[in-house]
């Protein structure tokens, strides 16, 4: 029973977690360009527009819901395992939480901001958000998505390298 929720566990990191960080990290620039166009009459739709956005936008809300699976998982198999109390373990639940909160209270609704300011996904009548320097706004966002990426990355080190592994010296 253990090998099967540590493989459902790793299976859900990877095809959960994986999408969320590829989509996220790639959303800044898409909106940067996107709003570049919207904000010259003139200007040049970027490859995939709006659309491209959106789509982005759409897969980190998506999987960020499947995601809870990662730490259901993770925390089944620390119990069968005996080690929810060991320290790298509480790390790594930190870790995720943190990744967790970042990902609902600030990547999801900036990116739903900036999609707004370009005026993609308003209801008809709806106010478009102010964003004063949308390139700042973007760049904000694009430091925020290294940080979540990097939380995950700390998350993988602690779960490969645990203390008393068979990997550990």
């Amino acid at each position: 029973m253990t090998e099967l929720l540590l493989s459902l566990h790793v299976l859900a990191a990877i095809l959960a977690v994986g999408p969320i960080s590829v989509a996220a990290s790639m959303f800044p620039r898409r909106a940067r360009e996107l709003l570049a166009a919207s904000g010259d009459p003139g200007g040049e739709t970027p490859p995939g527009g709006a659309a491209g956005a959106a789509l982005l936008h759409r897969v980190c809300r998506a999987y960020a819901v499947f995601g809870v699976a990662v730490p259901v998982f993770g925390v089944a198999t620390g119990a069968r395992l005996g080690v929810l109390a060991d320290a790298w373990l509480l790390a790594s639940v930190v870790l995720t939480a943190l990744a967790a909160v970042l990902l609902g209270a600030v990547v999801l609704p900036r990116q739903a901001r900036l999609l707004g300011a370009a005026g993609v996904g308003l209801d008809e009548g709806e106010a478009v958000p102010e964003i004063p320097d949308p390139r700042a706004a973007a760049a904000r966002l694009a430091m925020v998505t290294g940080v979540f990426n990097l939380l995950w990355a700390a998350v993988v080190v602690l779960m490969i390298l645990r203390p008393g592994s068979t990997t550990s010296a």
